[in-house]
């Protein structure tokens, strides 16, 4: 049943969430399946800028703003392994090596070639690069959920590509129209 599952939701970290990798974080979720779960955070931006990136990988740019586009702590799996959220290209654009859609408007590409691109300057914009994703296996996610460490609102791409990071998790709760301080920290079942 496709609708159960979270693909292009936001994760929003209750509260009382005491995790050090995911204490009042947001994170997207940017595949779901039976197997799993695999989302990236996107409000923990990390003291290395894209600058750093490209010059680790011999990627020249004249892009000022690009080079000091902080790159965020993904999550805390594969840490050395990028992640670029970005919207698709333009029809008839260059299509990168290893792209997977999280909706019509959000993809998710972990392949060199897009940064690359990027760094001419005919990469995808807006577009957000991340070290490191969150994963859950099957089942682990829903007992988060279930045990009230989650809440899921619907993916808003101005929380991802313009809000400043420090207020993207209040932005995401502000979806929910709740304010956070009534909530209990008890899981309620109906």
């Amino acid at each position: 049943m496709r609708s159960a599952y979270l693909t292009n939701q936001l994760l929003v970290a209750m509260p009382t969430l005491a995790d050090p990798n995911f204490a009042q974080t947001v994170t997207l979720i940017c595949e779901h399946t039976d197997n799993g779960a695999l989302g990236i955070v996107i409000n923990r931006p990390m003291a290395m800028g894209l600058g750093e990136v490209f010059q680790q990988l011999s990627m020249p740019t004249d892009n000022t703003e690009l080079r000091d586009q902080p790159v965020l702590r993904g999550g805390p799996v594969h840490q050395d392994r990028g992640f670029v959220l970005h919207a698709p290209g333009a029809a008839g654009t260059a299509t990168w090596d290893a792209t997977l859609e999280v909706s019509p408007t959000l993809h998710v590409t972990t392949s060199r070639d897009i940064l690359g691109s990027m760094a001419k300057g005919s990469g995808p914009s807006p577009a957000v690069v991340a070290l490191g994703y969150a994963g859950w296996e099957a089942g682990q996610l829903e007992q988060e959920i279930r045990s009230n460490a989650w809440l899921n609102v619907p993916m808003d791409e101005a929380i991802l590509f313009s809000t400043p990071y420090e207020h993207r998790w209040h932005a995401a709760v502000r979806l929910l129209g709740i304010d956070f301080g009534r909530l209990s920290s008890q899981a309620g079942h109906a």
